[in-house]
């Protein structure tokens, strides 16, 4: 089988990886986005995609926009692929590129369909604190995720997850369903199954504003919008912001796992300001008011600093029970 493989950050990594290692699959060629300013030097650089298609001495297309891109799509008509595999491209796909392969283009898509379309499916499952989430294939159609389901897998999210651990998991399931939908298409063995638009949600682009967290915010969605931002939102501390990479929310009745089952029955000074730390939990970290619950603070980044445990960040500030983070 010849495949074609469109796709750009680390999430489409292991569907790639997974074409290559299978003996029945040929990938022919790799459609990737330009190469960006990325990380923390803003060097220009290779998508994940790429480097992974370059170690392979795979050809790589790189249009800025592939509808607008005469040559790429004069090659990828000459590919004669037998399936397009697209996940996490970062472009539509014209109609003339959908019509090209034999068992059409096949996308990859992270969220139980129709629930979630668009760029950023797996961070707004987590911020809305949703209890379950998965993967579709579908065969792709010139609407933005609209096309018809294959298959679907799913998975519980757990109060832990956030977007890297739930983005890791969904990925490497990901790949293994995406070759399960070629073989099985292959074979003539899926129908595909229309999706019901009267239940359509959308994720949209994350925006700045986004990342910019408040105290006045409840427990619970503090907590879902640190997972689901991972690991670039930020809460007011003493006239500066804090990042805040892993968090626990208390007093609402929440289950805890076991590591944390001393704290599952307590419950916070319902009269303290949202932002007043009430508690230093031992070898954990700060405990702070919200307006509904509190917040205990496992890991953070201070600004131009690495990342510290709550416990080691509340010692170096001597943190103490009844100091606001706002003053």
């Amino acid at each position: 089988m010849r495949v074609v493989f469109f796709g750009t950050p680390q999430f489409a990594v292991p569907t790639l990886q997974q074409l290559l290692d299978a003996p029945e699959v040929e990938v022919v060629a790799v459609v990737s986005q330009p190469d960006r300013r990325r990380g923390r030097g803003n060097q220009v650089s290779a998508s994940p995609v790429k480097a992974l298609a370059i170690a392979h001495d795979l050809p790589v297309w790189q249009p800025e926009r592939l509808r607008r891109d005469p040559e790429v799509l004069s090659q990828l008509q000459q590919t004669q692929a037998d399936a397009f595999v697209v996940v996490a491209y970062g472009q539509l796909l014209p109609a003339e590129v959908l019509a090209m392969p034999r068992l059409g283009c096949i996308n990859v898509h992270g969220s139980l369909l129709p629930a979630y379309r668009g760029a950023a499916p797996i961070q707004w499952s987590l911020i809305n604190g949703d209890r379950e989430t998965g993967i579709v294939t579908m065969q792709m159609d010139v609407g933005m995720d609209t096309g018809p389901m294959l298959l679907r897998w799913t998975t519980p999210i757990a109060l832990d997850d956030n977007s890297q651990s739930l983005g890791d998991r969904l990925a490497t399931a990901g790949a293994d369903l995406l070759l399960q939908t070629l073989r099985q298409l292959d074979q003539g063995q899926l129908t595909a199954t229309p999706q019901n638009e009267a239940e359509a949600t959308y994720a949209r682009l994350l925006q700045k504003e986004d990342f910019q967290l408040s105290w006045d915010q409840s427990a619970l969605e503090l907590h879902n919008r640190i997972r689901g931002l991972y690991p670039g939102a930020s809460l007011p501390v003493q006239g500066d912001r804090l990042k805040v990479l892993a968090s626990l929310p208390l007093g609402l009745g929440l289950p805890l796992s076991a590591a944390y089952a001393d704290w599952q029955d307590w419950q916070p000074d319902l009269a303290a300001q949202p932002g007043t730390v009430l508690a230093i939990a031992k070898s954990l970290g700060p405990i702070v008011a919200t307006c509904e619950g509190a917040l205990l603070l496992l890991q953070v980044q201070p600004a131009g600093r690495k990342p510290l445990s709550g416990w080691d960040w509340a010692n170096g500030l001597r943190l103490q029970e009844g100091l606001s983070l706002l003053e």
